[in-house]
């Protein structure tokens, strides 16, 4: 089988990430100096947008399928947040917006966040 991704043609939206380079560290149980370690249950992204209810925040959202809404910055302070979910409220019009963490790839603080 080949497996030359230049021969099969792209089924996805997404672009191709073939020449992607990144450093990888051979060591993963190295910690470094600007890395703080969490406990387990404290690890997950709905556990921390919870403790820092209240704060600004940008949240960065890919949404592959959509041609209208690619990718999507929702900047407001965080309502409320759950297991799946996150509330954010927009100051300049009031909205209120509920978004998916499935489609979450960062968020963005503008002050220091509480990890405990």
């Amino acid at each position: 089988m080949n497996n030359n991704f230049e021969t099969y043609p792209n089924q996805s939206t997404d672009p191709p990430y073939e020449n992607f380079d990144y450093d990888y560290n051979q060591n993963m149980n190295n910690i470094s100096n600007n890395t703080i370690p969490l406990d387990n249950d404290m690890a997950y992204a709905e556990n921390i947008l919870e403790l820092n209810v209240g704060k600004e925040a940008s949240f960065y959202m890919s949404y592959s399928d959509s041609l209208e809404w690619r990718d999507k910055v929702f900047t407001g302070t965080i309502v409320a947040a759950g297991r799946d979910y996150a509330v954010v409220r927009d100051p300049n019009n009031g909205y209120n917006f509920l978004l998916w963490t499935v489609y979450l790839n960062y968020v963005e603080f503008r002050e220091d966040i509480n990890l405990r």
